[in-house]
């Protein structure tokens, strides 16, 4: 045996990652739903902007050309919820804009009220991505816990 692994003709990333999405889709259609965050419970969602589907304001799309983090908190409103995306309202320097987000441009979810986190696979491109600003969303800059707890981080790599 030469121990290595062969190549799967299942695509179990690509399935895992799937149904990691929808748990996030199932958490914002509850927020959805009851129309609040239960408790403390407050998220941090970051997406890839120039995934095909979402729909930011021009003006974010230059600040964030590659990935984008928001923070449902306090200040939002609209959220709604379907099988493939949600959309919510934001204000962003105090002004207020809708985004549109399908659930494939989300490359990670952050509950820091209960240090639970979510990280996807980065869709694949011939370019690095460029580092970017944090979001400036009107909400409250909160630095989480780095103990690793409640984190879920899916990474698997193709062979070629």
């Amino acid at each position: 045996m030469t121990g290595t692994v062969p190549d799967s003709l299942i695509p179990y990333d690509e399935i895992v990652q799937e149904a990691l999405r929808a748990v996030v889709g199932r958490v914002l259609g509850s927020v959805a739903s009851s129309q609040a965050l239960p408790g403390t419970h407050h998220f941090y969602i970051t997406f890839k902007t120039q995934v095909p589907g979402v729909e930011i304001p021009q003006r974010l799309i230059e600040r964030f050309p590659d990935e984008m983090t928001i923070v449902l908190q306090h200040k939002f409103w609209d959220l709604r919820v379907d099988d493939e995306r949600f959309s919510v309202g934001l204000t962003f320097n105090q002004v207020p804009a809708t985004l549109n987000i399908p659930f494939s441009a989300i490359t990670g979810f952050h509950d820091p009220a209960v240090n639970f986190e979510l990280r996807f696979q980065a869709q694949e491109g011939p370019d690095e991505p460029e580092p970017h600003d944090e979001a400036e969303n009107d909400g409250p800059t909160i630095t989480p816990a780095d103990d690793g707890s409640n984190v879920v981080s899916v990474d698997f790599k193709r062979k070629k």
